[in-house]
């Protein structure tokens, strides 16, 4: 059973994600500022620190929420999509993608603004978030290349996802790379379909 200090540092872990979230979804994670925080929690900067080792770690617990939120948008748009191609999931999912990060803008680019490599000291829970939305993937890549190797498989699906992101970013921000946001979603089946045919 947690102590009352150990209840009021989870308790305070909890209101600086929550407050950290609706900043973050606002402004970005360059709005996350420890003073900031700490007059909206109602609490000593120095308590921030006590809970949690430094700012980046704030955004990466926003980021779990939001890998799960996106993740669920994702399995949402399979519901009733049983019985269609594995390249129409893949499609159905990237719309899904694609729409969450339209309504979600700043919190979704703040999953990719960290500067987290493969040998820092990721959440274990976080890497769980992420591997699940690319379990959402890999299951219909696999059923698009059932010769490949499990290793292939998961080039591929990671080769998709960022096939995908790639567009949509450039995409949703007008880049002169980019395609205009009505074009965005057929440019994805055109992708998909050319990407998943086997010859």
């Amino acid at each position: 059973m947690a102590t009352k200090t150990q209840q009021r540092r989870e308790d305070l872990r909890e209101q600086l994600i929550d407050i950290a979230e609706k900043v973050i979804a606002a402004e970005g994670p360059s709005a996350i500022k420890a003073r900031k925080l700490a007059d909206e929690a109602g609490c000593a900067v120095g308590a921030i620190y006590n809970v949690f080792g430094d700012l980046q770690e704030i955004v990466i617990a926003v980021n779990g929420r939001t890998f799960k939120a996106l993740g669920e948008a994702v399995a949402q748009s399979l519901i009733g999509a049983e019985n269609s191609s594995p390249t129409e999931r893949l499609i159905t999912m990237s719309y899904a993608y694609m729409e969450y990060a339209s309504q979600h803008p700043e919190s979704w680019r703040a999953l990719f603004s960290l500067r987290m490599s493969t040998d820092m000291e990721v959440p274990k829970w976080y890497l769980a978030e992420l591997e699940r939305l690319f379990g959402f993937i890999g299951g219909p890549v696999r059923e698009c290349f059932p010769d490949y190797a499990p290793e292939d498989v998961i080039l591929m699906t990671r080769g998709l996802f960022s096939s995908i992101h790639g567009i949509v970013l450039l995409g949703l921000e007008n880049r002169i790379s980019g395609v205009p946001r009505d074009q965005i979603e057929r440019m994805i089946a055109l992708l998909l379909t050319n990407a998943t045919s086997i010859p």
